[in-house]
């Protein structure tokens, strides 16, 4: 954190950790039993692959990073980092979206929410805010994210939109 950054969270979820560790686990034993049965086939070149998703996943998607500065929220999830220049926030708000939509996944997703294509950095136990931009980011319309406190760095986006 440096001298500019006026918020900075980082948010790790134990539940979600131990769901992707259990997988990773699981895929690594079926394939070891599916080796040992009958060598390298389809099969096990399928488990191999989940092995090595559930893996990334449990190493990449531990903590969910969130820094404000003046000109811009920075989202960061191990590899991945999301920009969004505070000039382009059109709108900032709780994130009110259907209980599918919500509890689909945590980590990084792309879905359509209300016919607007949405990005999403999140874990499943905490509260989410979205925000939609003024110009679309390539095809993404609005971003949400995970966080333990929603109303401050609501506060904080909006106060520092109105010095821009």
């Amino acid at each position: 954190m440096n001298n500019s950054t006026l918020y900075h969270e980082r948010l790790t979820s134990n539940k979600t950790e131990a769901l992707f560790l259990a997988l990773t686990i699981l895929f690594l034993a079926l394939l070891a039993w599916r080796v040992s049965a009958a060598g390298l086939d389809a099969l096990a070149v399928v488990c191999l692959l989940f092995f090595v998703v559930f893996l990334f996943y449990s190493v990449n998607y531990r903590t969910l990073v969130i820094d404000l500065d003046p000109e811009s929220l920075k989202l960061k999830f191990g590899i991945f980092t999301w920009t969004v220049a505070l000039n382009n926030i059109d709108a900032f708000a709780l994130d009110e979206i259907p209980v599918l939509m919500r509890y689909g996944g945590a980590g990084i997703h792309f879905m359509f929410i209300r016919k607007r294509y949405r990005a999403s950095f999140n874990f499943l136990e905490y509260p989410r805010v979205v925000i939609t931009f003024k110009k679309k980011v390539g095809p993404v319309r609005d971003i949400s994210f995970s966080t333990q406190r929603p109303d401050e760095i609501q506060q904080l986006v909006q106060s520092t939109m109105k010095q821009l």
